[in-house]
Parts: structure tokens; C-alpha cells; sequence
């Protein structure tokens, strides 16, 4: 049961990314991946929150739920990079190298935000 629910809340996770990134770019049509980095962002921050709210609960299958199902269908470091990499190789390099050092810093910063949220 607890895997069902894992796979359940990384397919809600990963619904909500790709409507973010569709409503995203149907409004502005672009290869900058605005969406996929708020994602990241905000995925990063409830994990922050969930990591320190919940250590006090011991039911260690809603960790799962939350943080492996939910947050990880939710963030998505395979595109995190590889958009950059894309970008990069279409002459965007700023554009490239800026992602590649703003999304880690600022989901740790996002981390840090929910931890202090969930104090």
C-alpha cells in the first residue's frame, strides 16, 4: 500500500511540473525553462518544510509519501541540467551558466526557507 501511495504522489508531483511548464509557456512562448526552475524551487522548499515538520511524526511511510513520492515527481534534476546543456548548445551560454549555478542555490536557499517555515 505504501508504494502505491508513493507512485500515486509522484504522479501528482509530476502533473502539477507539466502544468506549470504548459500554462507557462502558452503564455510565453519560450525555451527558458521558467517553470521547470519554480518547480525545483518550490519542491525543494516543501521537502525543507516536510524534512523538518515531520521528523517529529515516527510514521516513516508519509516521509516516503511526501518527500520520495510528492517533492520527487514535483523537482526534476535531470532537466535542470539538461535544459542548460540545450541552451548552452544554441548560444544561450549566460543563459546556460547562470541556471546551472541560480536553480542549486536557490532550491538550498528554498530548503532552508521551509525548514525555517516548519520551525
Amino acid at each position: 500500500m505504501n508504494l502505491f501511495l508513493v507512485v500515486l504522489a509522484g504522479a501528482l508531483g509530476c502533473v502539477v511540473r507539466y502544468v506549470a511548464e504548459y500554462l507557462v509557456r502558452r503564455r510565453h512562448p519560450t525555451q527558458r525553462p521558467w517553470a521547470t526552475v519554480a518547480a525545483n524551487v518550490v519542491g525543494t522548499g516543501i521537502a525543507g518544510w516536510a524534512a523538518y515538520q515531520l521528523t517529529s511524526i515516527t510514521d516513516i511511510h508519509l516521509h516516503a509519501i511526501v518527500l520520495t513520492g510528492f517533492c520527487g515527481g514535483l523537482t526534476t534534476f535531470s532537466s535542470a541540467f539538461a535544459v542548460p546543456a540545450i541552451l548552452q548548445r544554441e548560444h544561450h551560454v549566460g543563459y546556460s551558466v547562470t541556471l546551472v549555478i541560480a536553480t542549486p542555490a536557490l532550491c538550498a536557499l528554498a530548503f532552508l526557507a521551509g525548514m525555517s517555515l516548519a520551525h
